[in-house]
C-alpha cells in the first residue's frame, strides 16, 4: 500500500483578486476557507494585478472594505506586475502571479470561483509530482477536417521542449481519443516552488503564444493558451495526471463551480449547502450582494429556480446544454 504524502508545515494557497466579479468570488472562497475546518498551516494569499500599461483601467480591488472583509478572513493581500499579458490575456494573471508568493514554499493555486468545502489537509497531495484539475472537456484542440490529429498536434508541443511525449500519454485510452492525451482544466494547480513552476508556466506559454509550432497554425490559444502550456508545465517537473487520488480536490473538498447558474444547475446537495451557509453571516452578505449576480442567485432565490430546471441525478452531458437551458428561462447570469 502506497504511503500518504506527508502534508508539509505550510502550504501557501494563491487565488486572484480583481476589480469586478473576480473580488466578490475571492470574499467568497475565502469565507468558505475559514469555514472549512482547513488548519492554519495552510495560509491564503490573494493577489491583485498592480495598475500598469498593460491595463486600461486600474485593475486593483476597489474598496477598503473589501480588503478588510478579506484581512478579517486571514488572508494577505499581495501585488505582481503584469509584465506580459494583462488586459489582452487576464488568464495570464495566474501564470504571473506565482513569482509574488514566498519563494521554495509548497503552493496550490485555485480558480477564485471555487468553493471549499472540507479541511485541505484531507488532501493528499504529493508536491513533488505536480498535477492539476482533471476536470474538464475536450476543448482543445479543434480538429480539422484534413488537418494534424491529437497525436501530432501535442507531439509537436512536447518536441518544441525537448520533453518525453510518449510517458505523458495514457496507455489505457486508443489513439487520437482526447484523454489519452495529458490535458487539464487550469482550475487548479499544484507544485513545490511557485518561483520555479511560475518561471516553466511563463517560458512554456510565451514560447507557444509566440512562436507556435505550425502543426498550431489552425488553432486558436485564446482562452486556451494557460490550458496548452500546463500539462507541459507539470510533466517537465515530474508530475502527472495521476498523482492525486480521485475524489478531493474536484469532489468531496473543492468544487470548481465556474459561475452560480451551473453551480444551482449541477453541483451536490452539499456545495448548495456550503455556499448558502458562509454566504449567511451578515459581514459577508452585505459586500457580497453588492454584484448582482450573487445578489439574485444567492439571496433573492433564483439559483433554486435554477435548481428546479434539472434532475440532478440525470442532468445533459454536455455542459452547452445546461447552459441553454438556463438561458433560455432567463436566469443566465455572470
Amino acid at each position: 500500500m502506497a504511503r500518504k504524502p506527508r502534508l508539509p508545515k505550510t502550504v501557501n494557497i494563491v487565488i486572484i483578486g480583481q476589480a469586478g466579479r473576480l473580488q466578490y468570488e475571492a470574499l467568497l472562497f475565502a469565507a468558505s476557507l475559514t469555514q472549512s475546518g482547513t488548519s492554519d498551516r495552510f495560509k491564503l494569499f490573494v493577489a491583485e494585478p498592480e495598475a500598469g500599461p498593460l491595463w486600461p483601467h486600474d485593475p486593483r480591488m476597489q474598496g477598503m472594505d473589501f480588503r478588510d472583509a478579506l484581512q478579517d478572513l486571514g488572508a494577505e493581500i499581495i501585488s505582481f506586475e503584469s509584465k506580459h499579458f494583462g488586459h489582452a490575456y487576464p488568464y495570464g494573471n495566474k501564470i504571473e502571479a506565482l513569482k509574488a508568493l514566498p519563494k521554495g514554499k509548497p503552493f496550490v493555486f485555485f480558480d477564485t470561483d471555487t468553493l471549499i468545502l472540507d479541511a485541505l489537509d484531507k488532501v493528499p497531495f504529493d508536491f513533488k509530482r505536480p498535477s492539476a484539475s482533471l476536470r474538464r472537456e475536450n476543448t482543445w484542440p479543434v480538429l480539422e477536417l484534413y488537418g494534424p490529429g491529437y497525436t501530432e498536434t501535442w507531439k509537436s508541443l512536447y518536441d518544441k521542449f525537448g520533453l518525453d511525449f510518449e510517458s505523458s500519454l495514457d496507455p489505457d485510452m486508443p489513439d487520437e481519443y482526447w484523454r489519452k492525451y495529458l490535458y487539464f482544466n487550469a482550475g487548479f494547480f499544484y507544485g513545490t516552488c511557485p518561483h520555479v513552476f511560475g518561471a516553466r508556466f511563463l517560458d512554456y506559454a510565451l514560447a507557444i503564444r509566440d512562436d507556435a509550432p505550425p502543426e498550431l497554425v489552425c488553432q486558436s490559444l485564446d482562452p486556451w493558451l494557460d490550458q496548452v502550456a500546463l500539462p507541459l508545465v507539470i510533466h517537465s517537473l515530474g508530475g502527472g495526471r495521476d498523482t492525486l487520488p480521485a475524489g478531493y480536490l474536484d469532489g468531496d473538498t473543492t468544487c470548481h463551480y465556474r459561475v452560480l447558474p451551473l453551480l444551482y444547475a449541477r453541483e451536490s446537495n452539499k456545495v448548495v449547502e456550503v455556499l448558502e451557509r458562509v454566504t449567511a453571516p451578515n459581514k459577508i452578505k452585505k459586500l457580497l450582494k453588492k454584484y448582482d449576480p450573487f445578489k439574485r442567485m444567492i439571496y433573492q432565490g433564483r439559483g433554486h429556480k435554477v435548481r428546479d430546471l434539472f434532475d440532478q441525478d440525470d442532468l445533459p452531458r454536455k455542459e452547452q446544454a445546461i447552459r441553454n437551458r438556463i438561458k433560455r428561462n432567463g436566469f443566465w447570469m455572470r
